[in-house]
């Protein structure tokens, strides 16, 4: 029996912090094999991105092709595509392989402020969520996929989960982590109609380096090995908060510093 297997398909943070890095170490966390396509190359650290190269659309291509063509993969978590290039790329692929358990995070801006969406991207990207099994936004990447202004409270999260949906994904997930209040609280909207929400205390750190790369990936590790959705967004949300609350104990950077991937086991 082999283990399962998830493919990360994201941008290369050098830092370690977010990005397929941050994948690749939740996926190992979480019991699960971690694959990796790299569409941009970037320099960045804890305090910025300063620069983005993006990885040719056909280079991303082959990189699918070699993992589909080998790898039994179980679950994909999309992250930064960058370019409009590159989201077309990997929605070809989507549509070659077609596999079941997608989970798209629009990544758009990183967590020090800079954009990682570029050019006409964000009309594709709409395109995009059509293939999925769930997308993540957090409060401002939905404001920004739907042209409105963020929601203030939980009946707008879920009001513009209903409007997500409507570009076809078979699940919206809006992250609240952005919001204020006690509770950080997500709400799990499947088209289907059932309506999951998802609270934890909130957390007060700096270290939110790659926190929204993680809880995709963490949901898309749960979806690799069977889990149910809405079991993989809880375990997702437990293991987002217990990394957070341990990231002070990393002491990396000097900026918003990372998340502590390990901290159940270092």
């Amino acid at each position: 029996m082999s283990v399962p297997t998830a493919l990360t398909i994201a941008g290369l943070d050098p830092s370690g912090g977010a990005g397929i890095a941050a994948d690749l170490k939740t996926f190992s966390a979480l019991g699960v094999y971690g694959a990796a396509v790299v569409t941009a190359l970037t320099a960045q650290n804890t305090k910025g991105v300063f620069g983005i190269h993006d990885v040719p659309p056909d280079f991303i291509a082959a990189q699918i092709d070699a993992v589909f063509g080998d790898l039994a993969v179980g679950a994909v978590k999309i992250g930064m595509l960058g370019g409009p290039a590159a989201i077309d790329a990997v929605a070809a692929a989507l549509d070659r392989y077609h596999p079941g358990a997608v989970v798209l995070d629009p990544v758009m801006i990183a967590s020090s402020g800079q954009p990682l969406l570029r050019g006409e991207a964000l009309d594709r990207l709409r395109d995009l969520i059509a293939r999925v099994r769930v997308v993540t936004p957090n409060l401002p990447e939905a404001a920004a996929l739907l042209g409105t202004a963020p929601a203030r409270d939980e009946a707008e999260m879920l009001a513009q989960a209903q409007k997500l949906l409507a570009f076809g994904a078979g699940a919206v997930l809006i992250k609240g982590g952005h919001g204020s209040g006690a509770e950080s609280v997500d709400i799990l909207l499947d088209a289907s109609g059932e309506t999951v929400r998802l609270a934890a205390p909130r957390i007060a750190t700096e270290n939110t380096h790659g926190t929204g790369c993680t809880f995709a990936s963490a949901i898309a590790a749960g979806l690799a090995k069977g889990l149910p959705l809405p079991i993989a967004a809880r375990e997702a949300k437990a293991y987002v908060g217990a990394a957070l609350a341990a990231a002070s104990r990393l002491g990396i950077g000097s900026g918003h510093g990372p998340l502590h991937h390990f901290q159940a086991w270092w």
